[in-house]
């Protein structure tokens, strides 16, 4: 009788540890993934929602240009001297952005 109250005492116990496993799993993916991830979308949203006209912005794709026009999801960009290169495109190409000096 000893021996089967041991037994199930060992078996609870090492459920404890599975359990105890699972939780400092989950934290690390937490702290170290999810986590960063977010600040980082915070902060392009605050970015993409500082942006005036005049800025200067770096695309996703290495262009540097001159923001135009800006609506709610799209925005104009002027590259280079020339003044028909005007191009529409969406926010989210936008990587990063350098306020205008007055």
């Amino acid at each position: 009788m000893l021996s089967l109250l041991t037994a199930d005492a060992a078996q609870g116990g090492g459920m404890m540890v599975m359990v105890f496993y699972v939780v400092v799993i989950v934290a690390f993916f937490y702290f170290f993934m999810i986590r960063p991830q977010k600040k980082e979308q915070k902060r392009v949203a605050g970015m993409l929602a500082s942006m005036e006209i005049g800025d200067v912005v770096c695309t996703t794709g290495g262009f540097y240009g001159v923001l135009i026009d800006i609506t709610d999801d799209t925005v104009i960009v002027e590259f280079g001297n020339n003044k028909n290169c005007r191009i529409p495109m969406k926010k989210e190409a936008i990587a990063d952005v350098e306020k205008a000096e007055n």
